[in-house]
This record gives C-alpha cells, structure tokens and sequence, in this order.
C-alpha cells in the first residue's frame, strides 16, 4: 500500500544549500548552475533557517534596481517561513499537499535538520515503482 512509503524511501539527499551570509549573486550563478529554481538556506549546524527561490532573487534585482543598490546577501532576500515536511510522512500525505499548493517540492526536516528534499518528481517514481511491482497493475500503461 502507498501509505506504507516514506519520504524517507525517496527523497534526494545531496542539496545546493546556501548560508544566510552567501552573496546574492553566488546564490542566483549556482541556481543557474544547478538549473534549479531554488535551494535550502542552512546556518553552520544544518538547520534550516530558509529558502532562496528565483522570485526571491527576481525582487531582490528589482528593489535594488528601484534604489540604485543592487546585492546583498541570500539573508536578505530569503523566504524563512518554510513548510517542511518529516522523513517518516507518507507519500499519500505528501501528495496531497503538492495538490492543495502551488509547490513542486518540500525540504524534509528531523530534528530541526535538514536531510533532504522531496519533490513531485520523486512521488511519481515512488508510485510507478510501487505499480510496478504490484501484479495487479500495470505502470507501462
């Protein structure tokens, strides 16, 4: 049963993360880079104290453009409230999130640390692989 998945099961593991005190325009090159839209802002422990989006640097170049000062650093710009979900959730509850917002993907958090992130991409797989091996089921159709 898909109740029986985890997070945990799933998740990527290896992160882009920045540091509240990276420079704006380090954080906008490695999302480039990485071709992502966003990333984990973590403080020296692991923490996670917010996110830096491409909407968050896009307002951060208009502000600055607005009043002649464009930079700064990621702790400027960033989002800190953060949804973040458990390793143990389920891929069902994780699913219906994704369908009550807009996100693609959500920073998995134990013990106030991050460990990982799991995105609309990464259930998909988890439900082919479990159709997959289901007789009942067929995930080539």
């Amino acid at each position: 049963m898909l109740k029986s998945i985890k997070v945990r099961d799933y998740m990527t593991r290896h992160l882009v993360t920045f540091k509240a005190d990276t420079d704006l325009f380090t954080a906008i090159n490695r999302l480039l880079e990485h071709r992502i839209s966003g990333a984990p802002v973590v403080d020296g422990h692991g923490h996670m104290v917010g996110m830096i989006s491409e909407g968050d640097c896009l307002r951060s170049i208009l502000s600055g453009a607005y009043y002649d000062s464009i930079g700064g650093t990621v702790a400027d710009y960033m989002t800190t409230k953060v949804e973040s979900i458990s390793p143990e959730t389920d891929i069902i509850e994780v699913s219906q999130i994704f369908l009550q917002g807009r996100r693609g993907r959500m920073p998995v958090v134990e013990d106030g640390r991050l460990v990982g992130q799991i995105s609309r991409h990464d259930v998909l797989r988890a439900v082919k692989e479990f159709a997959q091996h289901d007789p009942g089921r067929r995930a080539d159709a």
